[in-house]
């Protein structure tokens, strides 16, 4: 797999590339012109349930959910709804949820966007789709939802809920905070992601009102990286070893990244929070090095780390992150 790792040490400590099966691309010290963090190297090396409506009442829901509109879709779409909670699994295991509330590119009778509510857990043991009119769309439907999931299933509201579009934070945000939950921002949806990569050609292509073609409504962006905060600046580093793999613990860390038109490393976390995390002098060979590693990442389909040590000497971690940077999903 892809392969980052980042080493503290004292001001003009020496650094020896570790002996590994993954065969380390070593970039010393000496190289880096402005390097934040010194000692760094970079080497390649389910059976379908009835599904969950709102049309029924349920306790704690309001009476302002979906139905309103229903009429609006083609009915078709009840085959594509899921509604599912494995059987071996314990409900009050699942704590935390991935979500996902955006348009689709298939039209509905009245020549409007449909709108899908899908969520699951990091296992898909819950799994769970509901398509919607798109005047229907607020934070009291998703609230609704929530709940109807929630007392359908008969499983424990979730402590966190993780969503990948910026764009849907204020809803998102709202009917969680309003129900207790914690919602968190970040690409790290991977089961989620993968599961609306499984749907697009067998659910949203099938549909007759599928757009060829269509680009998503709520498209994911991408922010100029910023700098690291002052306490983790390079002229203070020997002494803030302990605070940089807390602050970096604190983040939903997405993917390490090599920008080679500014020779250095980005970290991404969250859904649009970019650092530059590190410098390295730009000259043939590092380049070289850069690309590889990227070449590296891609070929393991986006599986990388990030490890944070005392020394390479050491046989401890003080932070580490096992990284899988996934492209954006289709819809």
């Amino acid at each position: 797999m892809g392969l980052l790792r980042y080493t503290l040490l004292s001001v003009g400590g020496a650094v020896h590339p570790s002996s590994s099966s993954s065969r380390p691309l070593p970039l010393t010290p000496s190289k880096f012109s402005k390097c934040k963090f010194r000692g760094w190297h970079m080497a390649s090396s389910p059976v379908k349930a009835p599904r969950c409506t709102l049309d029924k009442p349920v306790a704690g829901l309001t009476n302002k959910s979906s139905q309103v509109a229903a009429p609006t879709l083609t009915g078709i779409e009840d085959e594509w709804e899921v509604t599912k909670l494995a059987a071996d699994i314990d409900p009050e295991s699942i704590s935390e949820w991935e979500l996902d509330f955006c348009s689709r590119p298939i039209l509905d009778i009245r020549g409007k966007k449909i709108w899908e509510l899908v969520v699951c857990d990091s296992k898909r043991a819950l799994e769970f789709t509901r398509f919607y009119p798109n005047n229907v769309i607020n934070s009291i439907t998703l609230k609704d939802a929530i709940m109807s999931i929630v007392q359908t299933l008969g499983v424990p509201k979730p402590q966190t809920i993780r969503f990948f579009r910026s764009q849907m934070k204020t809803i998102v945000s709202k009917a969680c905070n309003e129900l207790g939950i914690r919602p968190v921002p970040s690409k790290r949806c991977l089961s989620l992601i993968r599961w609306l990569e499984e749907r697009y050609e067998p659910v949203y292509m099938r549909h007759p009102g599928f757009q060829e073609g269509a680009k998503a409504l709520l498209t994911l962006e991408q922010s100029s990286p910023l700098e690291l905060p002052d306490n983790l600046c390079g002229e203070k580093w020997a002494f803030v070893q302990l605070p940089l793999a807390a602050w970096t613990n604190a983040l939903e860390i997405t993917s390490i990244d090599v920008d080679r038109q500014r020779a250095c490393l980005i970290l991404s976390a969250g859904v649009s929070k970019r650092w530059i995390y590190a410098f390295y002098r730009k000259n043939r060979q590092t380049d070289q090095e850069a690309e590889a590693w990227e070449a590296a990442k891609k070929a393991c389909g986006g599986l990388h780390f990030l490890a944070i040590q005392e020394s390479l000497d050491s046989d401890s971690c003080d932070g580490f992150w096992l990284i899988l940077d996934m492209p954006n999903p289709p819809v």
